[in-house]
């Protein structure tokens, strides 16, 4: 495969900024791991942003290095993964701008291609959904995030970023023995937005569970629970806490550390990790670039997860 530029001949802060330095996918023809750009906001409910979030994702991620100890894999020789460029959506016709998600999800993913997609708000996630599960069947569903996104409408809209995963739900797109929030924490608009969500099949980890019981036995918990299901993670990025992850539109207190997240992520290793998606990242309420920082190594985990499955596979 071939691999990110040569940070010895071509200083980390020079050229193009792809996710990691990696090559285009025109210049490959043809990736295992594609990491595709969704610059769509126009599903948010508070601060905008997030369209800007994919490109500041892309600059933190010059800092990345082939070799990831954590994982003890290098993720770019084990597979082919390239930056396949951004998705435009009209950022005004939010319908159509789903359905124009799902299409290039599915010419992406057309040749067996996993898609890792920077965000964008969580609106995307649903149209990714329907891409993995055409080619998939129901998949279980792992959501990091500081809020359920299981909510029905937002002032009469069906499509948010707060809805995705009701409308994944009663699409029929989720494997509902399999779905899992961490993360989850602050206010809700009423006991009954819980209630709804465990009818859905969710279950839930909150932040403080992960503080009070530890890395691994919630790691041991989720793995329990996804089983060898194929697997789709979504990440929002305020599932960290503001001192960790600032730059987000719906910031809560109380959230991850980027050690817990990241940790989390590496317990996952063996499971069938189809895709994923990193979303609702705003660079314009960031501070010395940490959200970006977090959230380049949050897909590099991600990115590294897959290309070990990749190369598995392939070993039979």
């Amino acid at each position: 495969p071939r691999g990110p530029v040569d940070s010895s001949r071509v200083p980390r802060y020079a050229g193009p900024a792809t996710f990691a330095r990696l090559p285009r996918l025109d210049e490959v023809g043809a990736a295992d791991v594609a990491v595709v750009g969704v610059p769509f906001d126009s599903g948010v409910s508070y601060r905008p942003g997030a369209r800007f979030g994919g490109n500041a994702i892309r600059e933190a991620s010059r800092l990345l290095r082939p070799y990831n100890p954590a994982q003890d894999a290098s993720p770019f020789a084990l597979a082919q993964v390239a930056d396949a460029g951004d998705i435009a959506a009209n950022p005004f016709r939010i319908e159509e701008a789903v359905e124009t998600i799902e299409a290039a999800a599915d010419d992406l993913m057309a040749d067996g291609t996993r898609l890792m997609t920077l965000g964008g708000d969580h609106t995307i996630a649903l149209p990714l959904l329907r891409a993995a599960a055409r080619r998939h069947g129901p998949v279980a569903l792992l959501h990091f995030d500081a809020h359920l996104d299981t909510w029905d409408t937002y002032f009469g809209a069906a499509y948010t970023h707060g809805t995705p995963f009701r409308r994944a739900v009663e699409e029929g797109i989720l494997d509902t023995s399999a779905l899992s929030h961490v993360g989850i924490r602050g206010p809700l608009y009423d006991r009954r937005d819980l209630d709804e969500d465990a009818r859905m099949g969710f279950g839930i980890v909150t932040s403080a569970d992960v503080m009070r019981r530890g890395v691994d036995e919630v790691v041991q918990q989720l793995r329990e629970r996804i089983g060898d299901r194929p697997l789709y993670v979504s990440i929002d990025i305020d599932v960290l806490d503001p001192a960790h992850a600032p730059g987000t539109g719906t910031p809560e207190a109380g959230g991850l550390t980027s050690r817990e997240l990241l940790e989390i992520l590496r317990g996952l290793a063996g499971l069938r990790l189809i895709s994923a998606d990193l979303v609702e990242v705003a660079p314009a309420y960031d501070h010395a670039e940490m959200t970006t920082v977090a959230a380049s190594h949050t897909a590099y985990e991600l990115t590294t997860l897959m290309a070990r499955r990749i190369a598995a596979e392939r070993e039979g």
